[in-house]
């Protein structure tokens, strides 16, 4: 079974614009989309008797953003296979639920009723921080959200635990045709302590490490899409900042976020913290068990 994409919607402007991009990257991978709103009204209406009285509002508003979300999505893309569901929850246990039985999630970067000045709102904070299947956060300019760049981002980090960003984003690459710029940052060492092996500058082995750590990330991941051109970037900054910059020129930039088993709160390190709220373009986090 093709398990499918998921996103989020709730009618407001970012939502639809998930939508936009999830129908686009539905098409690409060949996978049904399915739309996901999220709605208490049954658990307060419900236990009324509906017998004689007209549908409650909260009801005729949920399955009004369903059907126009899915009518956007057919006629953006009328041979992606739409389904969509009104759950009787809250947004955040919703879509995480979804998850489960996900190609993986997309969300806008803010919801109806949040302020219009939040960089990242509640959901996709929630979902991207818990997820147990991929996250995608539609944020960023339209030529980024557009795919005008022709580039996907990846941040890599330690092995072994960046093995399944670098995967996911080297799919993305090759579905979209796009290169692949992969970042590893790097920290020259504090004055008076330079680090083992490094020139008289103490610069010259921290970058060889960072480049060092993205050949042997990308190694095997690279031989499963060989036509992808792959761009090695050691950069010497903190890796928030570092992938900042480089996501003003992407069309995804990709991290991977730690799962801790057992633990079930937020989940996400500062560099996936950041993107998220920041970056210029859409940012897949990308959990990775340990």
């Amino acid at each position: 079974m093709d398990l499918p994409l998921v996103v989020g919607v709730d009618g407001s402007g970012p939502s639809l614009d998930a939508v936009d991009w999830a129908v686009e990257e539905a098409a690409r991978h060949g996978r049904p989309l399915r739309l996901v709103h999220a709605s208490l009204w049954e658990r307060y209406e419900g236990s009324v008797p509906s017998f004689g009285r007209q549908r409650p509002p909260q009801e005729v508003l949920a399955q009004h953003i369903v059907a126009s979300g899915s009518e956007r999505a057919r006629q953006r893309r009328p041979e992606v296979k739409v389904t969509s569901d009104v759950i009787p929850d809250d947004p955040v246990s919703a879509l995480l639920a979804a998850g489960h039985e996900a190609w993986f999630l997309v969300t806008g970067s803010r919801g109806r009723g949040e302020l219009a000045g939040l960089t990242l709102g509640s959901v996709g904070l929630g979902v991207a921080a818990r997820a147990t299947c991929p996250v995608v956060v539609v944020r960023g300019g339209e030529r980024n959200r557009a795919g005008a760049f022709g580039r996907v981002v990846i941040g890599v980090g330690d092995l072994p635990h960046s093995l399944g960003a670098v995967r996911f984003a080297l799919r993305e690459a090759a579905v979209r045709g796009s290169a692949l710029r992969a970042v590893r940052a790097w920290r020259s060492p504090a004055p008076g302590h330079p680090a083992p092996g490094a020139a008289d500058d103490g610069t010259s082995a921290p970058e060889e490490r960072a480049s060092t750590g993205l050949t042997e990330a990308l190694r095997d991941a690279v031989r499963e899409h060989p036509d992808v051109e792959v761009h090695r970037t050691p950069v010497e900054g903190p890796a928030h900042e570092v992938l900042l910059e480089a996501s003003a020129g992407a069309d995804l930039v990709v991290v991977g976020a730690l799962r801790q088993h057992g633990h079930f709160g937020l989940q996400l390190g500062r560099v996936a913290h950041t993107l998220l709220h920041h970056a210029e373009c859409p940012v897949a986090v990308v959990p990775q068990r340990v």
